[in-house]
């Protein structure tokens, strides 16, 4: 198993920046990518970007260009600093970890809220 506990979430101004932080315990050597989803009221939840293990970075288009993940191997720590904020990345943040335990399989964080609002 695999528990995952986010923190950091707030509410914040357009054009602002915050930072998640996911601390990852458990069997963590199994964990191959660690990352972020988002889900907003009355909508699905969307992937947000990721890291592996290894370093290899994934980002949602949106976000590209004004989020950064980043995962510490030494803390089990994954970060999510976020940029320039907008008004549609109002969202609860859910951190996630894709593990070998020996079946694959995904492990869930509480969420943490994000509101962007002036």
């Amino acid at each position: 198993q695999v528990q995952l506990v986010e923190s950091g979430g707030g509410l914040v101004q357009p054009g602002g920046s915050l930072t998640l932080s996911c601390a990852a315990s458990g069997t963590v050597s199994s964990v191959h990518t660690l990352g972020w989803y988002r889900q907003s009221p009355g909508q699905e939840r969307e992937y947000v970007a990721a890291s592996t293990t290894a370093g290899r970075l994934d980002y949602e288009d949106s976000v590209k260009d004004r989020f950064t993940v980043y995962y510490d191997n030494a803390k089990n720590m994954v970060y999510l600093w976020m940029n320039d904020l907008r008004l549609e990345d109002t969202a609860v943040y859910y951190c996630y970890a894709y593990a070998d335990q020996p079946l694959w399989r995904t492990f869930w964080g509480q969420g943490t809220q994000v509101t962007v609002s002036s």
